[in-house]
């Protein structure tokens, strides 16, 4: 028989190699010397985070970027995703074979590995027919059903040709494959295959009756067609928003480990802060200390925000649920990722020219992002928890929000009205910090100035905040969770005037220098009084005084009240009174973005409601899917951007959805925008919102 009929056999005349082996060295340089010149422009970004705790990382990646679980919260398209990722896993040991083949003159180099080659080749097989439909189905919902996400305005035209060129690339890539693995097994049938091929098997019993020549030929057609395919694709992908599929696995594993709602702190901003509280305080030196505040242009972002704008895939699913965007504000996170990368790609060859000093009379913000776009989120993370590969959207809009209410004094007015409230007053209102015990007349509630006097300590400092001292619907559920406590006999006290805001809202505002000497003087006050434990009402303040005051020093246990309520009532420290006509027949309840996608805190609040014998129903997003309320990200304190309708309005019209009798909360800020979303619904005579605290309270 012919030499092409012998499995191992060399099929590649030595011209054929020679060709192959040069046009794989071409290839591969041209892809090397793209992404030399993409990855050079990381010199001029700054440092980010340590990258510590290795095999959480790793557990990281092979859940989110390996099993795909976040493409999977999208179940039909995401499966779909997570086929054509699988399957291009696969297949990329036969393209390995492939070059293997191609180079030495083998024929299916890796048949050596016995059964478990009959089972890699049977899995690439059903994987290419998968694969195929998947693109074609792709295809389909871009140019005939046409979702929302993919037509947005910052989705340029050559977004859409993008995508349909590396679908149309993948979908050849798949058809040469099994047309290469009919015409293998359509020449080696008289002696039997190596491997297993149940899709190819099946088209090579429809091939025509060619002669082996014949077959060979068409065999090689296809194998050269879709190795050729994989070198364009490689040489493609740095070029295009496919970049991910290099990059995702590595940006997933580079991923912030923190909680999503922690924001980090300048270190030259505390250097100021530390010697103005405490002239003695020697400064520590900074390596690289940023030319300015913030962010106004691509030499001021992180590593971090470049190799997130590289590996950002445009699919849209951070705009898809962004409250801002779903209710008509400019404000679309994956445009702000877009911009980055193309800016970066506008300036960054000026800058390897040039150096960092080189300008071209344009910037990132202002020229590619508008303020407006800036002030419209809501820092609520949405857009973080759907990313599927761990892009960190909220911390780039707040470095840009820093430059420009630190370096160019540009915030909205009613911010600068709450910035000068909390300089004068240490409260974003403007009330006296004497006002911050009315809340408490008649309850006999103990401050820590008392108790210290008296050399005792309490177990719990009760941290009220600024919405529970000044907020007067928010002072009955201070009062409600306090008469809780001393219900339940817990030793707990106050800071009463001593409180201060803890800097949240002017972190979020991008004010560093008011929050960080907020922060700083709370620390003093705490560690003055040797605070361990705390537990506050507000998850605002919870996740600074959690997440946040630990980089300043400020080291403390901290519990949210609905947790501490869940233990109260396991523990048996609470008990309830039967009285099933006062209970409300329903309940909804609202997740807090700052509790729950923040910190993970979803059961605790749920485990309480659910004690109180009502019915809980859960809103259309709810949990890790919630809608933000629309008050985070320092909206509380200021007019919202010009949209089809409020945040809070889409958030209460959920709500309503339901048919509950009371909207719970666990959130001072939530509280007041469903409430006024309630009175836009004319809905507030029908239905209660009602703290967690002051559902318990009730039925003490």
């Amino acid at each position: 028989m012919f030499e092409i009929l012998n499995v191992a056999g060399k099929n590649f005349s030595p011209m054929e190699r020679i060709i192959f082996i040069l046009v794989t060295i071409i290839s591969f340089t041209s892809f090397a010397l793209i992404c030399r010149k993409i990855f050079s422009y990381f010199r001029f970004t700054h440092p980010s985070f340590p990258i510590k705790n290795i095999p959480g990382r790793i557990l990281l990646a092979l859940k989110v970027a390996i099993a795909q679980t976040k493409i999977l919260r999208m179940p039909v398209a995401g499966f779909l995703h997570a086929l054509v990722f699988w399957g291009f896993i696969v297949l990329s040991v036969g393209s390995l074979e492939m070059m293997i083949d191609g180079m030495i003159g083998t024929d299916r180099v890796f048949s050596c590995l016995g059964i478990c080659y009959k089972v890699l080749t049977a899995s690439g097989d059903i994987f290419a027919l998968l694969i195929t439909v998947s693109c074609i189905i792709y295809l389909a919902r871009r140019y005939i059903t046409k979702p929302k996400r993919f037509t947005a305005p910052e989705m340029k035209p050559t977004s859409r040709l993008d995508a349909t060129f590396i679908l149309s690339m993948i979908l050849i890539l798949m058809v040469s494959l099994l047309g290469m693995n009919a015409g293998f097994l359509g020449r080696t049938s008289e002696i039997g295959s190596v491997g297993y091929f149940p899709i190819s098997q099946f088209l090579a019993n429809y091939l025509p009756a060619w002669n082996p020549e014949q077959i060979l030929l068409f065999e090689k057609i296809n194998w050269w067609i879709h190795i050729s395919l994989i070198f364009i694709f490689l040489n493609v992908l740095p070029l295009s928003k496919h970049f991910h599929v290099i990059l995702s696995i590595p940006n997933v594993f580079l991923s912030r480990m923190e909680p999503k709602t922690k924001l980090n702190s300048l270190p030259s901003v505390t250097n100021e802060v530390k010697q103005m509280l405490d002239p003695s305080f020697q400064l520590i030196v900074i390596s690289d200390t940023p030319k300015r505040f913030g962010v106004k242009d691509v030499e001021d972002v992180t590593w971090k925000n470049y190799l997130d704008a590289l590996t950002c895939t445009e699919c849209g699913r951070c705009t898809s649920v962004c409250p801002a965007n779903i209710t008509g504000k400019k404000l679309s996170p994956r445009k702000i990722f877009i911009d980055l990368r193309a800016r970066m790609k506008e300036k960054g060859p000026g800058l390897l020219k040039s150096g960092v000093e080189y300008s071209d009379q344009r910037a990132l913000l202002g020229d590619f992002i508008s303020a407006e776009e800036l002030w419209a989120c809501t820092t609520c993370n949405a857009c973080v928890e759907e990313c599927p590969v761990n892009i960190d959207h909220p911390s780039l809009i707040v470095d840009m929000r820093r430059y420009l209410v630190m370096e160019e004094s540009k915030a909205p007015a009613l911010l600068n009205t709450m910035f000068t409230n909390l300089e004068n007053n240490g409260a974003p209102w403007q009330f006296p910090a004497d006002d911050r015990m009315l809340w408490a007349e008649g309850l006999d509630i103990p401050t820590m100035a008392d108790l210290s006097a008296k050399g005792e300590s309490p177990d719990i400092l009760f941290w009220v905040g600024c919405s529970g001292s000044f907020d007067e619907r928010y002072k009955s559920v201070t009062r409600a969770f306090a008469t809780i406590l001393k219900f339940a006999g817990i030793k707990f006290a106050v800071l009463g005037t001593e409180e201060s805001c803890t800097g949240d809202p002017a972190k979020r505002a991008g004010n560093e220098f008011i929050a960080q000497l907020l922060a700083l003087g709370n620390i003093q006050t705490l560690n003055r009084y040797n605070i361990k434990k705390i537990v506050t009402a507000c998850p605002h303040c919870f996740n600074t005084l959690l997440n946040e005051y630990p980089d300043l020093g400020g080291n403390y246990e901290v519990i949210h009240h609905t947790t501490l309520l869940k233990q109260l009532i396991d523990n048996g420290n609470i008990h309830f009174h039967d009285s099933p006509s006062s209970n409300p027949k329903k309940i909804t309840y609202h997740d807090s973005c700052y509790l729950g996608r923040g910190n993970g805190i979803y059961s605790a609040p749920r485990a309480v409601i659910e004690k109180l014998n009502t019915e809980v129903i859960e809103m259309k997003s709810s949990k890790s899917h919630g809608l933000c309320c629309g008050a985070g990200g320092a909206q509380m304190f200021k007019e919202e951007e010009k949209g089809k309708k409020g945040v809070n309005i889409e958030r209460t019209e959920q709500a309503l959805e339901t048919g509950a009798d009371v909207i719970a909360t666990a959130c001072p800020f939530c509280m007041t925008m469903m409430n006024d979303g309630l009175k836009e619904k004319n809905k507030e005579e029908n239905i209660q919102v009602l703290d967690v605290a002051e559902l318990v309270a009730k039925r003490l």
